[in-house]
């Protein structure tokens, strides 16, 4: 009789690999499990910083005070704004860019590198580089063009602040967007493409038929990242307009914050926090089944 192989006779067996995953498995279980346990049960009781003494439960009660704020509304139209505009932004321009860059030039490596840059800037330094580099409407780059061609410089900030976030969101997202669809163009069929231009096809044409098909897996993947970070934006909104001037600004991850650490309401906040959350994931799902169909 021979025998087994030593890889085989080595091999543990399904409950050993399951007793040695158990360990990471719980971790990852408990660090999910406790902050979201201890989120629902601060919602459902009243807990303000300013009374630290009053902890009655108050049932619903915060959930009807966050849902009735003036404010929530707003700012779910402007999370909304802010992830709709920086995905479309990102998506065209990160398309334009990654056909342009796919062209064999001197020098591709280094625009590359150039154009993937942003995208490890950090949120803060990008938030602060914009208002003050760019955006100031005294010193910055932006009011210098403008001045020069004899124009009012715009106080992003204050005039349009929602459309500041959106540009310096789409700065930043742009280089991952460009990088994913370049990605896709190197598997592009190039004698496909080279068939149908001696065919007499335009380059829209081309575009349309061949091109974008075979980038709508792509797409879909980058809306779908790109969703799941621009609903939770925080620190380029505090950092510039602080959700202002007014609620312009404001959305609901910011929102959160007020109830939070302004207003010193954690009931309030947790119960916010979990109306974002039931929100991310209502998206999360229409977007996960976009996805899938453009991977089926």
């Amino acid at each position: 009789m021979n025998a087994l192989p030593a890889p085989l006779r080595h091999r543990p067996s399904h409950r050993t690999r399951r007793l040695l995953l158990a360990p990471a498995v719980v971790t990852l279980f408990l660090w999910m499990i406790v902050p979201l346990a201890m989120t629902v049960w601060f919602s459902l009781i009243r807990y303000n910083l300013m009374q630290p003494g009053e902890h009655g439960f108050a049932g619903l009660e915060n959930y009807h005070y966050f849902l009735t704020d003036p404010d929530f509304w707003p700012s779910v139209r402007h999370t909304l704004v802010l992830s709709a505009s920086v995905i479309a932004i990102t998506v065209v321009l990160g398309t334009g860019l990654a056909l342009l860059v796919n062209e064999p030039f001197p020098g591709r490596g280094i625009v590359r590198v150039l154009l993937v840059s942003p995208f490890f800037v950090m949120p803060t330094v990008n938030a602060l580089l914009w208002k003050h580099m760019m955006m100031n409407p005294i010193h910055g780059l932006l009011a210098q063009v403008w001045a020069f061609f004899g124009a009012t410089p715009v106080d992003w900030m204050t005039d349009v602040p929602l459309l500041s976030v959106v540009i310096m969101l789409s700065w930043q997202w742009l280089p991952f967007a460009c990088l994913v669809f370049i990605t896709a163009l190197q598997s592009l069929d190039r004698e496909l493409l080279d068939a149908a231009r001696l065919d007499g096809a335009s380059r829209f044409q081309r575009f349309r038929h061949f091109v974008l098909p075979h980038l709508g897996r792509s797409i879909a993947v980058v809306v779908m990242i790109e969703m799941i970070f621009l609903l939770s934006v925080f620190a380029e909104i505090f950092t510039t307009t602080s959700g202002g001037p007014g609620n312009e600004s404001t959305n609901l991850a910011f929102l959160v914050y007020k109830q939070a650490l302004m207003n010193f309401d954690v009931g309030v906040a947790s119960a916010g926090a979990l109306i974002a959350v039931l929100l991310a994931n209502v998206a999360a799902v229409f977007l996960i089944h976009l996805v899938g169909r453009n991977l089926d």
